[in-house]
């Protein structure tokens, strides 16, 4: 399969005048002031990140201070943002960033990092910075990142080890998941189009398909598997945590690629999900969670990562299904104020309470609005961005929530809030097509990838 390089088309970039006051009407709203209430929001996270945390990863909003994932930054925030900024037509973010990225990012280090968050956030921000920008340095480090990370396939089964040295290539923790092995295909796949070398896509799709091969008789997956020895070490089947993107990119890949490989393992998969986890009860439907290979309920959990699964339905044509998904993760916003990060859908009682900033439940409105043009997903999204946007708002920031009860914060604003949350937001609000999701699809992390598929 050849892949070839193609740069943004220019002209998709959208600017408002300022204006304050998010809406949260349920009539008739003005979504360009919701747009700017947004971007308003951007720029006072990304200012409290130049004030207090320049040059680090991330910053901590109460405590004005930066932090770094390990000892040396990889500016995790600048790569993540930068194709935020450029969506929202925030030119001079954009710039600093940018200059920051060029500057200041340098792979050749000592130190050991976790392939999966590496690559979607890294890895799939510079990909997306250089199809942006026609950069070659966002290429080249890029590429250069990648050939790093190539080292942690090299396992028994060809799937990753979780974490890998840059420098020595060293790996470690053969205990990994479906997500982290499978959530690459995206990005090694642009790498392979950019170099010409079939090694990136084609280590990245035997890792992904050697979970599929591992399958139960019920087409389902389990949440741990040995990489070595291929065997499962936790056979529960959800759709969350450690698992979601495995199922999100096998879709995408064929979007992006026209992989009918991918295409035919996602329906497969779909087809098996929608049989024995999708759960339906009065609030709406869920997914529950089961025995990977009986098909038998473990436990009636779901959380915000879950959220996504109506988004991507919705991308694939099922919005029938995803109308009845965003129903549940709604209900589960509003019942609880803001969404939790997992609860029991059979009890209403919240298992874990912490809400990390995260976009799935957005992102889910996002899609189903394109898909279908029907407002109630821009209203339901007007609700969920409001609460975010007065709730956790700090001097300095945004900061994630402690306990959804009691809405205590604390001191954390991952990057993924300016690369998805913000984004996701801004995007379902905006007028028109821009990106066309013809044209374009985001990876996990919601970096847009030009779709290069010939058919």
């Amino acid at each position: 399969m050849k892949i070839n390089v193609l740069l943004f088309l220019s002209g998709w970039i959208m600017t408002f005048p300022v204006m304050t006051g998010f809406s949260q009407s349920s009539g008739r709203v003005d979504n360009q002031v919701r747009c700017n209430e947004i971007k308003d929001a951007c720029r006072h996270a990304w200012n409290g990140y130049l004030t207090y945390a320049r040059g680090y990863d991330a910053l901590k909003p109460i405590s004005k201070t930066g932090k770094n994932w390990y000892s040396h930054s990889m500016l995790m925030t600048p790569v993540d943002a930068y194709d935020t900024f450029v969506l929202l037509g925030m030119k001079k973010e954009a710039r600093t960033a940018k200059k920051m990225i060029l500057e200041g990012l340098n792979f050749n280090l000592d130190q050991e990092v976790q392939v999966f968050e590496v690559t979607i956030r890294l890895l799939g921000g510079l990909i997306s910075a250089y199809e942006i920008s026609g950069c070659n340095r966002f290429r080249d480090l890029a590429v250069d990142l990648g050939r790093r990370l190539l080292p942690a396939f090299h396992s028994e089964t060809g799937m990753p080890y979780r974490f890998v040295n840059l420098k020595t290539g060293k790996t470690r923790d053969p205990l990994s998941n479906p997500a982290e092995i499978a959530t690459c295909l995206l990005e090694f796949g642009k790498l392979t189009g950019f170099t010409g070398d079939s090694i990136f896509y084609r280590t990245a799709k035997k890792a992904a398909f050697e979970v599929f091969r591992r399958r139960s008789d019920q087409d389902l997956v389990g949440t741990v598997i040995d990489v070595n020895s291929g065997e499962w070490i936790n056979k529960e089947s959800q759709i969350g945590a450690r698992i979601d993107s495995y199922y999100e990119y096998l879709y995408k890949a064929w979007l992006l690629f026209g992989d009918e490989d991918c295409r035919r393992a996602w329906e497969i998969h779909n087809r098996a999900i929608k049989a024995h986890l999708l759960t339906r009860v009065s609030s709406g439907w869920y997914f529950t969670r089961v025995d990977m290979r009986s098909g038998r309920e473990t436990a009636p959990l779901y959380g915000a990562l879950d959220a996504f699964y109506a988004g991507i339905l919705a991308l694939s044509g099922d919005t029938v299904t995803a109308a009845g998904i965003q129903q549940g993760n709604y209900a589960m916003w509003t019942k609880f104020h803001i969404e939790p990060e997992e609860f029991n859908f059979r009890t209403d009682s919240i298992t874990d309470p912490a809400y990390p900033l995260r976009p799935e439940n957005i992102e889910s409105c996002f899609y189903l609005f394109r898909m279908t043009g029907n407002v109630k997903y821009r209203e339901m999204g007007a609700r969920m961005i409001g609460d975010i946007l007065t709730k956790c708002k700090t001097d300095a920031g945004f900061a994630a929530v402690k306990d959804v009860r009691t809405m205590t914060l604390t001191d954390s604003m991952e990057s993924f809030f300016l690369a998805e949350t913000l984004k996701y937001a801004f995007l379902l609000f905006a007028p028109g097509e821009n990106p066309d999701l013809k044209k374009f699809v985001f990876n996990t992390e919601a970096h847009p990838l030009r779709i290069v598929r010939n058919d």
